[in-house]
């Protein structure tokens, strides 16, 4: 059985589904979830999580998700991107001052109306559902963050765009966005996810690497253990005493701790509640899981558990 993270390299023409479908036939395990999904005709990085790492799946930061993408100017289609039906063609003629300001635009945060073709939900259905039945229905527009965006690559019709995005960020909606900005519409033709949750393309496994590398028995060297995934939260090793709480699952004080990194009490990292949390370790530094500082308690309590 395996507990980690793995880097896949999500190839065209799967579904984030399908990689983990394929992934629990190559390691013989069910327990496998992955982060982010993406779209069937995307590629690039997806993180799996595997055996206890699954915890991890609702919890792991994401603030560095970076995609390389094409937007296609010109051509408006039904689901934003190049596989869907074309609605719309137009003549591109667009300066690169012009192509400039309105990227730079969508700088910071912005309403972005959801694409039809996505799993947002109204009234309980998802979007897709109601467009595959031809139905267009009014959106909400949500609110997404555009930390960094820039051009790349300009020859027209085709522009090759740098993204670092928040969660929730339709990238076909943002093609579709900047297109309707130039007044020539537009939709997505590639996209790459290369960087999510700390990982980045160049180190991204396939699954033919994977299956490689279970026949050799030498997986393991690229399975990330899950206390990485948290090189700056603060950690806490016990004492022989404070081992059976935690091995059992419980709080703990002060009075139960070996050792521990600076950070660990109410200066700690900080959650949105205001518990700082802090990785815990026993006293033989084997990986417990991560609790939270109470500090009207003035005690410990686990927040997720990995032994």
């Amino acid at each position: 059985m395996y507990d980690g993270l793995l880097n896949i390299y999500k190839e065209a023409g799967y579904t984030s589904f399908d990689v983990v479908a394929k992934l629990r036939g190559i390691l013989k395990q069910k327990k496998i979830g992955h982060t982010g999904t993406l779209d069937p005709q995307a590629e690039g990085v997806l993180v799996v999580c595997v055996g206890k790492a699954t915890k991890l799946c609702d919890i792991l930061p994401d603030h560095d998700k970076e995609y390389i993408a094409t937007l296609r100017l010109g051509i408006t289609t039904d689901t934003e991107d190049l596989t869907g039906t074309i609605l719309k063609r137009q003549h591109v003629e667009v300066k690169e001052e012009a192509l400039q300001q309105a990227v730079s635009s969508f700088l910071g945060t912005y309403d972005q109306i959801p694409p039809m073709y996505s799993a947002v939900k109204i009234n309980g259905r998802k979007l897709y559902e109601l467009a595959r039945q031809g139905m267009v229905v009014e959106r909400v527009p949500r609110p997404v963050t555009i930390y960094q965006l820039e051009i790349l690559h300009m020859e027209l019709p085709r522009v090759t765009l740098r993204i670092r995005c928040s969660r929730g960020t339709y990238i076909r909606s943002l093609c579709r966005d900047i297109g309707e900005k130039l007044g020539c519409g537009g939709c997505m033709e590639t996209l790459l996810r290369s960087r999510a949750c700390g990982f980045s393309v160049e180190n991204s496994l396939t699954l033919d690497a994977v299956e490689h590398l279970m026949q050799t028995g030498t997986l393991e060297a690229y399975l990330h253990p899950i206390d990485t995934m948290y090189p700056e939260m603060p950690k806490i090793y016990m004492n022989k005493d404070g081992d059976r709480l935690v091995h059992n699952g419980n709080g703990f004080t002060h009075a139960v701790i070996g050792k521990m990194t600076e950070g660990c009490q109410d200066d700690g990292q900080e959650t949105e509640g205001g518990m700082p949390r802090m990785l815990v370790y026993d006293s033989e530094q084997a990986f417990i899981g991560i609790y939270e500082y109470h500090l009207s308690e003035r005690r410990f309590v686990p927040y997720k558990m990995f032994l």
